[in-house]
C-alpha cells in the first residue's frame, strides 16, 4: 500500500470536513478501497474515522437501498442519532 503525500492528505482532510455525515462513510470507503490492503487502517487513522464507519460506507456504497431509507433533507434514519437527556423519566 502506498501512501498520499502531505498536500494530498491535507485536501482529502480538507474535501472530507466538507461532506455530509453519510457522504464521509462513503467516501472514506472508496479511498481505502483504492488503496488495497491495508487501505481501511490508513484512511481510518488519516481521516479519524472507525473501522466500523468504513464498513457501512461500503454497505450504503453496494446497495443504494440503504441510501433511500434516509428521508430527504436528514442526515440519518428516522430514531438515528443521539437520544435527548432526561433525567426525570
Amino acid at each position: 500500500m502506498t501512501k498520499y503525500n502531505q498536500i494530498t492528505e491535507g485536501l482529502m482532510l480538507g474535501h472530507f470536513a466538507r461532506l455530509s455525515e453519510p457522504q464521509r462513510r462513503q467516501y472514506a470507503y472508496l479511498e481505502a478501497e483504492k488503496l488495497g490492503r491495508g487501505g481501511k487502517t490508513y484512511i481510518s487513522k488519516l481521516l479519524h474515522i472507525s473501522h466500523k464507519a468504513i464498513r457501512k460506507g461500503e454497505a450504503e456504497v453496494n446497495n443504494p437501498e440503504l441510501l433511500g431509507q434516509i428521508p430527504a433533507g436528514r442526515q440519518r434514519r428516522a430514531g438515528g442519532g443521539r437520544k435527548k437527556f432526561c433525567p426525570f423519566p
